[in-house]
């Protein structure tokens, strides 16, 4: 793959002449704006900027996409500066105390300007911007961008989401006439599902900064992170109908940002304005764009030490290269290149003219993380449980990714316990991981980790709590003790070998425990669960370990070299047992053990269905559980071969096919034949509705009501909606975790509400209680006070006999983008067991 990828960049290096550097129209033979132009054409032109300005300008190849495409950013500087590139990087990492030498920094440093586009697939005029804006810097007959880049760097990354882009491109490319419609309801305006916003996985990579799921995001953030640039901008598209918004953010910021990032947002933005004024276009600031949630291309820019502003023009998937607005204008694609060009420019102006400052301001910034620290908490404690190993190796990776240092530590120390909720004394154990936030990332560990972050305003963009302790179901303590931190010993790779064993046990403790378990199933290995824990041989095993026995397994050659090398694939032990006689529990050949089967499993995609939702599914066994699913669109639900499916996932959307009387009985009736339906999110709803036994909560009459509260004032018709609103919160769920829905898990779990969405429980002998809610369950994130007294009393997870078969009703978005790790297992609970 590497050398495809090698060969396909230089096959379009060796089609460019180095020439004279020609602006986009004359390479190209088209004006910008008149069509749409295609990832591989982008590149080329990229390329022979480069080979025209050799000591301008350098591309770096730094990764390919799931469908193989390149991913490159252009570096433009002088001539010494592009001489000096290496060192110019080395040096900032100095200035960030991110460097492995001793060397002292150097403060007469240009300031590194990071330009990032289309991240949104159908949000398409910026990467079109970023062939003009690249030409504008480098155009011999432009002196002011001669001055600019005297001290300056700038990083164009062209676009993050070529997979996406290319889709849309490519789709709209076929429905246009010789001149685009701006009439709003012609096809050319109606982009088909799942559209071109997200990655190949249906993935939303403007929300993947921080957690780094998608490869494209991997590959990026790696170079991102060598580099640490000083100013960073996210380029996007919103409604035909908004005018452009540039910085400054909207309220809420988060508590870390500097005076001086908010400051430059405001430097910034009456730049633009400026400019903006001059042409006489519209534009808005200070609304609707925070900056709160950490994985973002604006926040996860700021929390680590640059000033990260999101740019937004109106446009997007629905505007094709025309659109006629609500006011009856035509909104064209030049227009909005233009526009992104012109907010390029000028950030990079104001990277120039403010160069000092900016460097001042940085090396002040990383100066504070190793000095005091950012925020309240100065150290962070993951307690050192044997069975959540998984899950810690699982966080240590992703703080690793962000470049987080981790460590280990000893003592007592009294801090806020994460499930509680409450300050309490604790100790530090042999092996807990340790996180200090005194550290270069201060303020990204801080804004990672905290139990509870700040709000400055409740009417926010996205999710208010996303604690990762919570995220990965972490015992944890956050303490205002700055706590001495060593060397933390990573517990070696399992390295099981084969061995003649009555049996071999595999503890169902996490994802990898899945994906050896899946891994077997896939090569036709029998495999049996236990209902109940038992204890054998001296070793103790929870409910849900897997059983592997020579038993129904006479067939498979190789047997326990099969099951050694499937675990030590996924990093999980091999426990060898030598009787079926246990000391506690059941033995293997009682009743409350049962089999573990192969699934046959069908994903519900396509029109209605909630495109993001589907694809973290799929990506998750595609990319992680490494277990095949069957992608069936919605539409074609009649087409199913039901004798060929064991299980059908339904994830969140709006199932027309629900409200067809002939379509739910033949889905009836293959479930009592012993099929399995996973319902997620709104698909729960659905089946409330079909009135087979699961009921939603009524919300409860407010008796305190006042003759004069139907009585609001316009202007605040926000701020009314949200006190029956949450963005994204964090609640305690009670857990069965006898019920196979709930096995690997403690009597608790931590999920992302992010809705008014609570049923009834089930009565006894209709359905089981799985994940349920009481009082004061929350424990983080905004709830407006009206919800708040809904989201208590009720069901969340839950599970319905009905003949041989049955339904998983689970609530919540237990993959939320991707990072919420916990609720990985429950899936595979909701589709194994």
């Amino acid at each position: 793959m590497k050398k495809l990828f090698a060969i396909t960049f230089l096959m379009i290096s060796s089609i460019i002449a180095a020439a004279q550097v020609q602006s986009p129209e004359q390479f190209l033979g088209y004006k910008l704006g008149s069509k749409y132009t295609p990832h591989w054409k982008v590149l080329t032109y990229f390329q022979h900027v480069a080979s025209a300005l050799p000591k301008n300008v350098k591309l770096q190849p730094y990764g390919q996409t799931n469908e193989g495409r390149v991913l490159m950013v252009a570096f433009i500087a002088t001539e010494e500066n592009l001489a000096n590139l290496e060192n110019i990087r080395l040096n900032n990492l100095r200035l960030a105390n991110l460097s492995r030498d001793r060397m002292a920094p150097q403060e007469n440093a240009p300031t590194i300007t990071w330009l990032s586009y289309n991240v949104h697939g159908n949000e398409t005029n910026s990467t079109e911007a970023a062939m003009l804006t690249l030409y504008k810097l480098v155009d011999p007959s432009n002196t002011q961008s001669k001055d600019w880049l005297k001290n300056s760097v700038v990083v164009i990354d062209p676009c993050i989401n070529p997979d996406g882009r290319d889709r849309y491109v490519n789709w709209y490319n076929s429905v246009v006439g010789k001149k685009p419609n701006a009439r709003m309801d012609t096809r050319e305006h109606r982009e088909p599902w799942p559209g071109g916003r997200t990655n190949h996985y249906n993935f939303d990579l403007n929300r993947d900064w921080a957690w780094q799921t998608q490869v494209e995001s991997q590959q990026r953030m790696k170079l991102y992170n060598e580099w640490m640039p000083h100013i960073h901008v996210d380029f996007h598209e919103q409604g035909i109908n908004e005018p452009y918004y540039f910085a400054p953010a909207a309220e809420p910021y988060h508590e870390v940002i500097t005076p001086w990032q908010r400051d430059f947002q405001n430097i910034i933005g009456r730049n633009n304005a400026k400019y903006f004024d001059a042409n006489g276009w519209l534009y808005f600031t200070k609304l609707r764009f925070d900056l709160f949630y950490p994985s973002y291309g604006d926040t996860y820019p700021t929390y680590n030490g640059a000033i990260g502003m999101t740019f937004e023009q109106g446009g997007g998937g629905g505007s094709g290269a025309a659109a006629i607005t609500e006011e009856g204008d035509t909104l064209t694609l030049y227009d909005r290149l233009i526009h992104h060009t012109t907010t390029g420019l000028s950030t990079v102006e104001m990277g120039s003219v403010h160069n000092k400052k900016l460097i001042t301001e940085f090396r002040s910034f990383f100066n504070k993380g190793v000095s005091t620290g950012f925020g309240e908490y100065k150290t962070y404690v993951i307690k050192n449980n044997p069975k959540d190993a998984q899950r810690i190796n699982a966080l240590i990776a992703v703080l690793e990714k962000n470049g987080i240092q981790y460590g280990t530590a000893s003592g007592a120390s009294k801090g806020y316990n994460y499930h509680t909720g409450k300050e309490e004394a604790f100790t530090v154990g042999n092996g807990d991981l340790v996180i200090s936030a005194v550290q270069p990332r201060s303020a990204m560990t801080q804004a990672l980790l905290e139990p509870k972050s700040k709000l400055s305003d409740s009417a926010t963009y996205d999710i208010t709590a996303w604690s990762l302790p919570y995220a990965y179901g972490l015992s944890a303590y956050a303490t205002k003790d700055k706590l001495a931190v060593t060397a933390y010993n990573k517990p070696a790779a399992n390295q099981n070998s084969p061995a003649d064993v009555y049996a071999y046990v595999i503890k169902w403790e996490g994802l990898q425990s899945a994906k050896a378990a899946g891994e077997l199933l896939q090569q036709g290995v029998v495999l049996r669960y236990s209902e109940l824990p038992f204890d054998v041989d001296g070793q103790k095993f929870d409910r849900g370990s897997i059983i592997v026995m020579k038993t129904s397994n006479s067939a498979v050659s190789n047997l326990w070299k099969r099951v050694t090398d499937a675990c030590n694939k996924a990093d999980v032990k091999a426990h060898p047992v030598s009787t079926g006689f246990v000391n506690s529990g059941g033995d293997f050949g009682s009743d409350v053990v049962h089999p573990f089967k192969h699934k046959r499993i069908v994903l519900l995609t396509g029109e209605g269905v909630n495109g993001n939702a589907a694809g973290a599914i799929w990506h998750f066994f595609d990319q992680q559980l490494e277990y095949p699913v069957n992608l069936v669109n919605v539409n074609d639900i009649g087409r199913i071969k039901w004798n060929e499916t064991d299980v059908i996932i339904m994830p969140d959307g709006n199932y027309r096919f629900l409200n067809d009387k002939t379509q739910t009985d033949l889905l009836k009736e293959w479930i009592n034949k012993g099929g399995k339906v996973v319902a997620l999110e709104n698909a729960v709803g659905a089946f409330a509705r079909l009135e087979w036994g699961l009921k939603s909560k009524k919300a409860e009459e407010d008796k305190s009501k006042d003759l004069y509260d139907p009585l609001k004032s316009f202007e605040n018709r926000e701020r009314d909606f949200i006190s029956s609103f949450t963005p994204g919160s964090i609640y305690r769920v009670e857990l069965d975790n006898s019920h196979p829905l709930a096995f690997g898990y403690p009597k608790y779990y931590y999920t992302l509400k992010q809705d008014d969405t609570i049923y009834e429980f089930f009565q006894p002998g209709s359905g089981w209680n799985v994940g349920v809610v009481k009082k004061e369950a929350q424990l983080a994130g905004f709830v407006g006070t009206k919800l708040k007294e809904r989201l208590k009393d009720g069901l969340l997870f839950g599970a319905q006999d009905m003949g041989n078969g049955g339904i998983v009703y689970i609530t919540d978005d237990i993959m939320f983008r991707s990072f919420w790790e916990n609720g990985k297992l429950m899936l595979c609970n909701a589709v194994f067991f």
